[in-house]
């Protein structure tokens, strides 16, 4: 146990940090500059609600007026814990407000979500650690990792987020290592707790054999199809509509050139699910050009799998998994500031191995674009473009160097506990 805690020590560190930074920033900081209310993430709310709702056996709550839930039920389902706790000491869920200035609700909510957001910390040292990368600069992407975690976790409020990006890193890692069902199991569980990694996925059968695809995407579905079909049967009109249209505001969010593009739906939402799936399609076209780059390149051996990975192949698979998260932000109608943190926690680990200065740069670019999202203009020109430049920015520092047909192969596995 010693030896586990000391190879994810730098994650550790991080989450510890980020989970007192969070709190604090969040109640006793604004009372430092004068602010009476905490500053707290409004939209875990609606998941908590939705949470307590599945945790007394009421499945068909999950989509229900009161929650504005549109992820899929995973994200509610990840937060049972702390809803269990909050029920067990009676606290209430009323939405923080003029009313209701400091909700002790958050004094549990808070470390819980924040501490679960911290997955993908770990999963992100895993990977560096199977690529080879130099102990302290292992220290130095869990800074920059836990830095730009603060907006999804104390900002927003949207665990769901960092949890299906640690468990997609967690399934990249278990398939460098052969273990294609596990892969496909935890690719599984990040779809049900948020479909944005539905853009990943495309990358993830790139290199996997004709054979093997359909197992996989089979064990990728099947926690969706149960816990989704589960809501449907209870409750089909709301499931249906907050899983298909995901309405979202321009007027509260921030516009982006395709939001004209998007389909209009009452109190001046527009629908993003049709663009979503678009990006998608995208994401699917983007990997038919990857598998046959890869092969060009001699990545991929006769059967279409890559046998014995290499370091190389390893970062490349993943370089190429934060470009197709960064679709979201390209051709999303309507972001908001969290968005563009996916691709960004993805690409610091091929940075990383990279060398210091291009792992330095790369945080620094992290978290200039973490700042920057925080801004509230709605002028697409202003907020939207550079944001969008930034992370270009990032994926092209992120890059790794050299041929994917690298002869260097992964070690044998290891635990990654």
């Amino acid at each position: 146990m010693g030896a586990r805690l000391r190879r994810r020590v730098f994650p550790l560190i991080g989450s510890v940090g980020l989970i007192l930074v969070g709190m604090f920033t969040t109640t006793w900081g604004p009372a430092l500059i004068g602010r009476a209310a905490w500053a707290l993430p409004y939209d875990l709310w609606g998941t908590l609600v939705a949470t307590s709702r599945l945790a007394h056996g009421n499945v068909g709550g999950v989509y229900a007026p009161g929650t504005g839930l549109i992820s899929l039920p995973g994200a509610a389902v990840i937060l049972l814990p702390a809803a269990g706790l909050i029920s067990a000491l009676g606290l209430s869920l009323a939405i923080p407000g003029p009313h209701n200035l400091h909700p002790s609700v958050w004094l549990v909510a808070g470390p819980y979500e924040i501490a679960l957001c911290c997955v993908s910390l770990f999963a992100a040292d895993a990977l560096a650690e199977q690529l080879g990368v130099l102990f302290w600069r292992r220290g130095l992407l869990s800074v920059a990792g836990a830095s730009i975690l603060w907006s999804v976790s104390a900002r927003w409020g949207h665990p769901e987020d960092a949890v299906a990006v640690g468990l997609l890193l967690y399934a990249v890692l278990a398939q460098s290592r052969a273990r294609n069902g596990l892969a496909g199991w935890l690719a599984g569980a990040a779809v049900c707790v948020q479909p944005l990694v539905l853009l990943a996925l495309p990358v993830m059968l790139a290199v996997l054999p004709w054979r093997r695809m359909v197992p996989f995407l089979v064990r990728t579905a099947l926690p969706s199809a149960v816990l989704l079909g589960a809501a449907a049967i209870a409750d089909w009109h709301d499931t249906y509509i907050s899983v298909t249209s995901q309405p979202d505001s321009p007027v509260i969010n921030h516009p982006t050139a395709w939001t004209s593009l998007a389909p209009q739906m009452t109190n001046q939402n527009v629908a993003a699910g049709p663009f979503r799936l678009a990006t998608i399609v995208l994401a699917v076209l983007c990997a038919l050009l990857i598998r046959r780059y890869w092969q060009q390149r001699g990545a991929l051996g006769a059967d279409g799998e890559i046998a014995g990975w290499s370091s190389a192949q390893l970062a490349d698979v993943l370089w190429w998994v934060a470009l197709a998260l960064a679709l979201r932000s390209f051709f999303e109608p309507v972001m908001v500031s969290y968005y563009p943190w996916p691709p960004m926690a993805v690409a610091l680990i091929p940075a990383a191995t990279l060398g210091w200065r291009r792992l330095f740069a790369a945080g620094v670019v992290a978290g200039g674009l973490t700042a920057a999202a925080q801004g509230p203009s709605h002028a697409v020109w202003i907020w939207w473009v550079p944001i969008v430049a930034g992370l270009v920015v990032l994926l092209a520092l992120a890059r790794p160097r050299g041929s994917s047909s690298t002869i260097a192969v992964l070690p044998e596995p290891v635990s990654t506990a």
